[in-house]
């Protein structure tokens, strides 16, 4: 247990401090939690921060207990519709599936499941059928909620890490030492955006290609000015560059209304057109992952500016062409006279 992240550690003492009704003593807790009584009580005290209803009580002999005296529902309640929403809302969590936010989660439905009643029920799995989220592309992280719990604890420690990671294009995995900043999930998939002492730059590494991580007891000082919203506000995704590219594409009128129904990022700017199509203007850091997406809508998106990367994008479709042709045979080899 004392390898085990601060997130999982903090969940098990909640359960603890919510089933012991009588109390417990800070001695106890730290010994089924494999930890110290001061890792026990700094625990203890944020909870109380946080606001909740922790009391601490003098028992025979002098003995000090801690327990919970009320539960989230004293001071929470969710309606019907609320409840219904957040229960068909599970299945956001499923590429976290085998994780503890998981495990966690999957305690509060069956809660609201069985609050419910039997016609309510009737009625949720009635419309559970009527909803349906593709997965299409989704990583899915049932067989690395270790791997994910160790990443977690180096975040909220702030302690460096050794990753063993094979990138896409890599052949073989390599070990990385790593600052790791917070984690990022895009597409369904999750990134760990961390300083990379080998490239000397933050990176985002693929979690599912993330083998193994070692978190070492040595501390790194994460910059205080640092926050995962304003180092994504300049990608189209979870692709990051030093550039600052002003980016025009002109849609067909097919896809117009498809394209104007959306904020696909922060800087977009949409001009209808006589035709009927809109033009989009952004302004990113990096082409790679609006490249892709301009690519996706084939012949209806074409890029106007930057001219880089129109012409990137024109010799990938003259490359595509190319594997499209039909191959002449071979003419077959000719013996000697």
């Amino acid at each position: 247990m004392t390898s085990a992240s601060p997130l999982f550690r903090q969940w098990l003492l909640l359960q603890t401090l919510s089933s012991r009704h009588g109390g417990v003593a800070v001695r106890e807790l730290a010994a089924e939690l494999e930890v110290n009584d001061k890792t026990v009580r700094r625990d203890l005290e944020l909870f109380r921060n946080l606001g909740f209803p922790l009391e601490e009580t003098v028992a025979g002999h002098g003995r000090k207990l801690w327990r919970l005296t009320g539960s989230l529902s004293d001071g929470v309640s969710f309606s019907f519709d609320e409840a219904l929403a957040l229960f068909l809302g599970r299945r956001l969590l499923e590429p976290l599936a085998g994780t503890v936010l998981w495990q966690a989660a999957q305690n509060g439905f069956k809660k609201i499941r069985a609050g419910l009643g039997a016609a309510a029920l009737e009625y949720l799995d009635r419309m559970a059928g009527s909803i349906y989220l593709t997965g299409t592309g989704g990583g899915g992280y049932a067989g690395q909620a270790d791997l994910i719990d160790e990443l977690q604890r180096a975040v909220e420690e702030s302690k460096a890490t050794h990753i063993v990671y094979q990138s896409q294009r890599a052949t073989e995995p390599v070990t990385y030492e790593v600052y790791p900043y917070g984690l990022a999930y895009h597409r369904g998939s999750l990134y760990l955006v961390a300083h990379s002492r080998q490239h000397d730059e933050l990176r985002h590494f693929k979690v599912n290609r993330i083998e193994e991580a070692e978190v070492s007891a040595f501390p790194f000082q994460r910059p205080d000015d640092f926050d995962l919203a304003k180092h994504f506000a300049d990608s189209f995704g979870v692709y990051g560059g030093r550039g600052d590219v002003r980016i025009r594409v002109r849609f067909s009128a097919s896809v117009a209304r498809y394209v104007s129904e959306s904020t696909w990022h922060s800087s977009q700017r949409l001009t209808r057109q006589s035709d009927g199509g809109v033009v989009a203007e952004f302004r990113l850091s990096s082409t790679e992952e609006i490249k892709r997406w301009v690519m996706s809508f084939g012949r209806h998106a074409v890029i106007e500016s930057p001219a880089a990367l129109r012409d990137e994008i024109a010799q990938e479709l003259r490359a595509l062409i190319e594997q499209y042709q039909p191959h002449k045979p071979h003419a077959p080899a000719r013996g000697p006279p």
